[in-house]
Order: C-alpha cells, then structure tokens, then sequence
C-alpha cells in the first residue's frame, strides 16, 4: 500500500510540474496532461460534490448539516450552554501545568483555527452571497452555530483516543479514535477505516491545505507587486512554512498562537471600521438578510438558493464534522477529554458566526450588490447577483473593501497570504498525523513528509493546478464521510465522558487553577 500511495503523489506531482513546462512548447499538451487527470478523478470528484436527486443541494452538505444538527440536540445544545466554560479553559483558568500533552488550550485553538480561517472566509463567503444574496449569511449562520457541536464531539474523541510517548508528543484525530475506539465497542472495520480517512487527509493536506494556498497567496502578491515567476513566491512560502514545521506541534503552535490572532483583529477590525462608516446602513443590512433568508429576495433559487449556498459556505469554511482539527486539538496538555471539545466549539463561532459573517455585512452595507430601484429586488446577471463594476470572489470582497479606505484592499491583500500561510502550516500537521499513522512514528518518516509538503508548495505557487485541486478537496470532504459514519458510533462514549465532567464540575471537583 505504501509504494501505490507514495506512487500517487509522485503522478501528482509529476502533473502539476510537467503540465505547464510542456504547455510552454504546446497548450494540447498541457490541456491533455489536465484531461487525464480529470478522466481518472472526475468520477470521484462528482460524486463528492453531487447534489441530492431533484435538487441542487449537495449531498456532502446535507450529510454535514443533519450531523450537527443531530449532535446539537443529542448534547443538549452544549454549544450554548458551554459556552461561557469554554471562554475560562481558553484563558487558562482550569489549565494544570504538569497534565500530558504539548500545547495550550489556546495554542491547540489557535493551531485548528489557522487551518479554517482563510480564502474561504474572504473569497467564499463573496461567492456565497452574490449567488445566494444576503439571506445567504443567515444560513450560514446557522449551520456555523450547529457545527460547534460537531467539533465538540470529534475534538473529544481526539483526546480521548491520543497516543501519549515518552517524549512528550502525542498523535492524534480521527485515525486513532475511529481505530481504537471501534475496537473498544466491538466493532469491526475500525482499522481499515482510519487508513481510508488517513489517505484522504493526506491528499488534501497536500491540495487544498497546501498547492491551492500558495496558488492563491502568489495570485494576491502578483496583483500588488506585478507579475512574476510563481516559484520564487514558493520557494519563498517553502523556506519559512519549513521553518515552522520542522518544530513539530510547539513550533507551530507558537507561530499560530502570535498570527492567527493578529490576522483575525487586523481583518475584523478593518471591516468594524467600514461598518462603523456606514452606521446608519447596518440596521438595513440585518434587514436584507433576514428577509432574504425567506424570502429570497429576487436571487436564482428564492429562498432555497440562499439556504443552500450559507449552508455550503460554512460547511466548507468551519470544517466541522471534516475531523481536520481534532487533530490539532489532540495536541493539548489536559487528562480531560471533554474540555478541549468544549474548547474547539469556539472555532466554529469565531470561523464563521464572527469572520464569515463580517465579510458579507462589509458587501452588502457598501452596496456592491445592485438592486432594482422599482421591485426593491437584487438585479441578476445570469444566476449571480449583478455587482458593481461586474466583480466576484476576492476582487468583491476587495471593491466592498476599497469603496471605503482606498488603501484597504492592501490589507486584504495581507490577509490572504497570512490566512495563506497559516493554512498551510496546520494542514502539514493535519497531513504529518495521518502520515505516521500510515507509515509509522519516527523523525525520518516525519522529516521525509515535510520535505514532500515543502515541495507542494512550490508545485501549488508555480503551477496551473485546475483538476489537482478539485480532487483534493474532494479527499477533504470524503474525510467527513469516514469522520461522521464514525461519530455515530461513537458519540455514546463522548455523552459519557461530557456527564462525568459535567458532575464533577459542578460538584466542585473540578477546581480552577487560577481566575
């Protein structure tokens, strides 16, 4: 299994190196070498991403929704009425210095959330409502509050189940709970599931979580600075992601624990201060969204074209139910499984209900979204909202941006290469766990996937990516199938583990370290 794995990356990465040097001497080739890899993986890719019979509801979406949606009543809505416990864990108050593990509440929540927050959150979120409207953003919403509980119930699990060593790391995530745990009740196919979600992981760690970040980082640069070789922007991006990740976890962690919160102020406060310009358009703007959320409002799909595409941006944006971050969060010192799940259910909420939401406030109060002065309805352009100047993706989220500080679609640019380059480094994780999991624990085995990491980002920064990254982030969301099946079977251990802490919590056992 190992060399037809090890096989495959070498096949991709060989597509995504030889494609463009050949399209230099003739674009058939180079159409060619894309064809092919799309005629082996499309079948996969559409079958990842196909809507559900009769509808344009993708299936993957669905079967993400129904899950934390399930979870949020099976958990009596923990994401609520914990919320306030997960503020005190993240702070430190319940934290003992000498429990196993390698990282901070904190630094474990700053890791997972490095890993969510990104393109999805300024790109996605403009493609969402400008196919979906404003009534899009309530969906969204939504979902990102359900999902909470599917990360407090996978990122349990990922402690629960984590392999502690003699030298203070741990492995952890869905690989080992899925494994382990299935053993425990008896279960049989654990093992040969861990494998399949472990490759999975990998190749999206790769795709995804790597080529297609460099890919964008360069195009943002690029628009700034003038066009230029994508290799340089790799190997620059190769050079200091490899700086961080030949750490192990702690380096990482103290990269992301100092750049996500940078990133996240710097962003959020960028758009506080757009929306602080146009106060008197906000109470508008919650307006448009809940009334768009029913009633459509004029966009392709009424109603249900805007619950599907704020159902499908949180889904893609938060990853929860993906498993990804209960990797991340397996990392953390505690001997309680169930105060890091309480702790990952802020991501979530910050990923989403806080960052995704900013950005369409930031389009839709800044009026780049043209509407009908006679029916009050948005005008369409084809099934997309018309926009000013005809924009879409990041160039939307950049106009609504630059409509009020000329100079802040700088900062938005600077945002996307940090969102960029903090992805990059937890998804090197996420791929190193699976990977030792597959190939054993060790610092070759280790140093050998970092090298292979390190050489996707070049690959993703210089090259012409198109079906590579299509299939990658299919890989991401099978990840979901094998995590959720899972969960199912699973989330009985989890209710047991939340009702003992929860006992002892209130009876006072449970003591604060300092607060």
């Amino acid at each position: 299994m190992r060399k037809i794995f090890i096989a495959l990356l070498v096949q991709i990465a060989a597509i995504a190196v030889i494609g463009p040097a050949l399209a230099q001497e003739s674009m058939t080739l180079d159409a060619q070498v894309n064809q092919m890899f799309a005629a082996v993986t499309g079948p996969f890719v559409s079958f990842i991403f196909a809507p559900i019979p009769g509808t344009s509801f993708p299936w993957i979406v669905m079967w993400l929704v129904v899950a934390a949606s399930i979870f949020t009543i099976y958990f009596g809505f923990v994401q609520f009425r914990f919320f306030g416990h997960a503020i005190s864990l993240v702070k430190g108050d319940y934290s003992d210095p000498n429990d196993a593990g390698e990282v901070s509440h904190f630094q474990a929540l700053a890791t997972a959330l490095s890993g969510t927050v990104g393109l999805g959150n300024i790109a996605g979120v403009a493609v969402a409502v400008g196919i979906g409207g404003p009534g899009a953003t309530f969906w969204m919403i939504l979902a990102g509050l359900l999902g909470m509980a599917s990360k407090f119930t996978e990122c349990t699990l990922g402690v629960k189940y984590r392999n502690e060593y003699e030298d203070g790391t741990v492995s952890g995530g869905p690989m080992y709970y899925i494994s382990k745990g299935f053993k425990q009740l008896g279960i049989p196919g654990g093992k040969a599931l861990a494998i399949l979600f472990s490759i999975f992981c990998i190749l999206g760690a790769l795709g995804g979580g790597n080529m297609f970040q460099a890919n964008q980082a360069h195009a943002q640069i690029s628009g700034i600075v003038g066009d230029y070789p994508g290799w340089i922007t790799g190997v620059i991006f190769a050079v200091v992601v490899f700086a961080v990740i030949v750490g192990g976890m702690k380096s990482i962690a103290r990269v992301t624990e100092k750049v996500v919160p940078f990133m996240g102020i710097m962003y959020v406060a960028a758009a506080i201060i757009i929306l602080a310009v146009n106060f008197d358009q906000i109470g508008w703007a919650f307006g448009q969204i809940f009334e768009g959320a029913f009633t459509g409002l004029g966009v392709a799909g009424g109603f249900v074209g805007a619950l599907i595409q704020g159902f499908k941006r949180a889904a893609f944006s938060n990853e929860a139910g993906v498993g990804s971050a209960a990797i991340a969060h397996s990392a953390v010192r505690t001997k309680e499984p169930i105060t890091e799940g309480v702790v990952s259910l802020l991501e979530p909420f910050i990923d989403t209900v806080v960052i995704c939401t900013m950005t369409a406030l930031v389009i839709i109060i800044t009026g780049q979204l043209i509407i009908d002065p006679v029916s009050g309805n948005y005008m369409l352009d084809g099934s997309m909202i018309a926009t000013v100047g005809g924009t879409s993706g990041v160039a939307l989220t950049s106009a609504a941006f630059g409509s009020a500080v000329s100079w802040f679609p700088y900062v938005l640019a600077i945002a996307v290469v940090l969102f960029a380059f903090s992805t990059m480094i937890s998804w090197s994780y996420y791929g190193l766990k699976a990977w030792t999991y597959l190939f054993g624990e060790g610092k070759t085995t280790e140093l050998i996937f970092k090298l292979i990491f390190c050489a996707f980002v070049i690959i993703g920064a210089a090259a012409s990516l198109g079906p590579v990254i299509d299939f990658s982030d299919a890989a991401i969301f099978a990840m979901a199938v094998v995590n959720i099946f899972a969960l199912y079977f699973l989330m009985k251990l989890v209710k047991q583990e939340f009702q003992s802490y929860r006992e002892r919590l209130e009876s006072g056992e449970i003591k604060k370290f300092k607060g």
